[in-house]
């Protein structure tokens, strides 16, 4: 296990002095990978909301900042192969502060039920979160240790939960494929050293996607904390290209856990390299349309082309 401590302030200060800066460093995360290749992880679904996985890569058309781009690289997850493209690199995250004592069973019963169904990932990343943060690596070889740990872990304190993604995102941007993070919280924040806008930067400049489960039963029903808490989650859910959902109680668990899977099992990986070769750090905004009519693609909106050398 790692300190809670030292890789939050590293975390941290990285976030703000990019924000104090108003522009982007060499040192912030860029959604790309090899050498200038772009992936971006995407879902198709019908005008009945059901999964297609069935694309070819002609079928694909990309642009950034309005121009078409050229597709070098295209893998499908219904297929073997494409191993470094389509490799599942896997975070979980479960607040655990006082805010969720009420829905702790819940969000632990969720958390196994998870582990339990998702197929096995390349790394698994695990932080424990409420005003510290606990932060373990784990391979399937010891999964099982962890869902011990899950369950008989106990709740209390303030929320770092800003802080908490933060340091997720900063130990997830090395590695090539699929990056996915589990989120299980409130979605309340009361103790995060990062504000919160640069916390939507950093989520903007990295590669995750991101699946929040929000545990929001200790919320009064239309207050203004269940709405805010709601809105920020299903924020960086559209922010990644990912869903949000809310379980009521644990039958909810398995139809979700389910639609989770599935998409995993239908994703496709397109990658291109840039017609826009300048190193100026700026936000390129991506659109992916398909030739088939009816067709609806989900994906993050865009990335942050790496900065000026220094």
């Amino acid at each position: 296990m790692l300190s809670p401590r030292v890789p939050l302030f590293l975390a941290v200060a990285a976030a703000s002095a990019a924000s104090a800066a108003g522009q982007q460093s060499s040192q912030q995360p860029v959604f790309s990978s090899g050498t200038g290749v772009v992936n971006v992880t995407l879902t198709v679904r019908d005008a009945q909301g059901r999964l297609v996985s069935d694309l070819k890569q002609d079928d694909f058309v990309i642009e950034e900042d309005g121009r078409r781009q050229s597709v070098q690289l295209f893998a499908r997850a219904v297929e073997p192969g494409h191993n470094d493209t389509l490799a599942l690199d896997l975070g979980l995250l479960l607040d655990t502060s006082e805010s969720m004592i009420k829905m702790l069973k819940l969000s632990q019963e969720a958390a196994v039920r998870f582990l339990q169904s998702i197929p096995r990932a390349r790394d698994l990343i695990t932080i424990f979160f409420d005003e510290d943060i606990r932060l373990s690596r784990y391979d399937s070889e010891n999964q099982q240790g962890l869902i011990e740990r899950i369950e008989t872990i106990k709740g209390g304190g303030w929320t770092a939960l800003y802080d908490a993604i933060a340091v997720y995102l900063a130990r997830s941007q090395d590695a090539s494929g699929r990056k996915v993070l589990v989120l299980f919280t409130d979605g309340e924040d009361s103790r995060s050293a990062i504000p919160l806008g640069d916390l939507l930067q950093t989520i903007r400049s990295s590669a995750v996607t991101i699946y929040p489960i929000g545990i929001m039963g200790g919320f009064p029903s239309g207050s203004t904390r269940l709405l805010q808490s709601r809105a920020f989650l299903q924020q960086i859910a559209d922010m990644t290209g990912g869903q949000l959902f809310t379980p009521s109680t644990s039958k909810d668990l398995g139809v979700i856990y389910q639609k989770i899977l599935d998409e995993l099992s239908a994703q496709y990986v397109i990658g291109f390299v840039s017609d826009n070769q300048r190193a100026d750090g700026k936000f390129r905004k991506l659109k992916v349309d398909v030739h088939r009519d009816g067709l609806k693609v989900r994906h993050r909106p865009g990335y942050f082309a790496p900065g000026p050398v220094r």
